[in-house]
């Protein structure tokens, strides 16, 4: 029996031409116009639907809203396939286990007859979900993250410290895959403060010479005090010069001056979709990355269009997904918005502000929608703020529901006068009375899991239990 092997399953040269990096990239997108990205979308987008057709979880879910294959005859007609989201994918998990029906992988199909690279998520937000990846699909997942980093500045040689988690989760693995195979630098994989503790990670990175952390931003700024408890001096001991990660709503200024004054990048993505937007040099905004990902912003509620510039909902179809595991109007429930701003590089390609909460972690207090995240920004606008929190939401007997927010503070915990200050500055900020719970500094480790989790817990919500 013979059958093709992971490297016969794909051309690299032709994804480095279809997917280009440094400046055949940024010459691509200076000189293309929105036209022409258009009507390259629309090619890669019916080869994508196509596929689609002869997988059962979508003859399912567009049959079950009367869409038939003549109803899609190009991207202009996306907005009649219906939206779906890891509720559906867990859902075809359940019913055909282990690995659902969400994917064509051994389907009898040319498409579905290669290796396939197996993970799932972290499961921040339930249990952890399946992700499929033909080879074609991981390496211009991995290429488009290499794309960002070496256009964010990761250059030969370069160390780079890596606290993102392994095991099954995806996020380790496919980022250690893009600096590898796509750019020259020496990666460690570090991963969480449980697979190797935080002492240990800022002696190795000491010892390396890190001049790159790339993660999420919580415990990235956690390491600087690790290290600064270990007798060593950020950004001068340990050399670091750029972060890459996921920043979110937290302060850049405060994650900046804690490594020395570095340079902050973000980039945006989920584990079924790899990256689909960062910023570039001019550090405004995200760039989506159009030649492979077609993003839409749509209501939360209503699930209607969101004009540029209004917050909504991530809708992600993966253009280049045309094998396995297509992805068409995946809901991330990541709420971002498009900036309505022209490029300052004169790259042809849309902005988003990046991520500013999560739709299903939203919580609605006396008719205010309140992001948890959002309160990162806020809190280290009083110098008494220790660096964690995390929001538990209530409700009361007579259905009236609150939100308690719990801050580690450098002050005294029965100070009534620093609570009635963070109290203040949320309430000015995010519109909304809040009740302040003082902490001391690492007592919400046990509730926020910033130690062994990639993504702290930030919203506990009893309202429903």
């Amino acid at each position: 029996m013979t059958y093709a092997t992971y490297f016969e399953s794909f051309d690299v040269k032709e994804l480095l031409e279809q997917f280009p990096l440094d400046q055949a990239f940024t010459d691509k997108f200076k000189a293309i116009s929105r036209e022409q990205l258009r009507a390259e979308q629309n090619a890669m987008f019916l080869r994508c639907v196509a596929r689609a057709w002869q997988i059962p979880f979508y003859q399912r879910l567009w049959g079950e809203a009367g869409i038939t294959p003549e109803d899609i005859q190009s991207l202009d007609d996306i907005t009649k396939l219906p939206v779906f989201g890891k509720q559906e994918i867990m859902a075809s998990v359940e019913a055909n286990p282990p690995l659902g029906d969400f994917h064509g992988w051994q389907d009898g199909t040319e498409a579905g007859n290669t290796p396939l690279v197996f993970h799932t998520t972290s499961g921040t937000t339930g249990r952890p979900q399946p992700l499929v990846f033909s080879p074609h699909s991981r390496e211009v997942q991995s290429l488009l993250l290499a794309r960002l980093y070496r256009w964010q500045g990761m250059a030969p040689g370069d160390v780079v410290h890596s606290v993102y988690g392994h095991g099954m989760i995806n996020g380790g693995h496919y980022v250690r895959e893009a600096v590898t195979h796509y750019t020259q630098a020496l990666f460690c994989s570090a991963g969480t403060g449980i697979e190797m503790r935080s002492a240990q990670q800022v002696q190795l990175m000491k010892n390396m010479g890190a001049t790159v952390i790339v993660g999420f931003a919580d415990y990235i700024k956690k390491l600087a005090d690790v290290a600064r408890d270990n007798g060593l001096v950020p950004g001068k001991d340990i050399p670091v010069r750029m972060i890459c990660g996921h920043l979110g709503r937290e302060s850049r200024e405060s994650l900046s001056a804690a490594w020395g004054g570095v340079e902050l990048y973000d980039w945006y993505g989920v584990g079924d979709t790899g990256a689909i937007a960062g910023q570039g040099p001019d550090q405004d905004g995200l760039y989506l990355m159009e030649d492979a990902q077609y993003v839409e912003i749509l209501d939360v509620d209503s699930g209607a269009p969101v004009a540029d510039g209004g917050t909504g909902d991530m809708v992600v179809t993966c253009l280049y997904k045309d094998d396995i595991y297509p992805i068409i109007r995946f809901n991330t429930h990541d709420v971002t918005r498009v900036l309505t701003t022209p490029s300052k590089l004169g790259m042809n390609l849309r902005r988003i502000e990046g991520f500013l909460g999560r739709s299903d972690n939203m919580v609605k207090i006396r008719g205010i929608n309140v992001f948890p995240q959002a309160m990162a920004p806020v809190l280290e606008e009083h110098s008494a703020f220790a660096g964690e929190f995390i929001c538990v939401a209530s409700r009361d007997e007579g259905g009236r529901d609150d939100l308690a927010v719990h801050v580690e503070t450098h002050g005294a915990l029965d100070d009534a006068q620093l609570a009635a200050e963070f109290g203040a500055l949320l309430r000015q900020k995010l519109g909304v009375e809040m009740s302040i719970v003082l902490a001391a500094p690492g007592e919400l480790a046990p509730l926020t899991g910033i130690e062994v989790r990639q993504k702290p817990v930030r919203l506990i919500d009893k309202r429903f239990a």
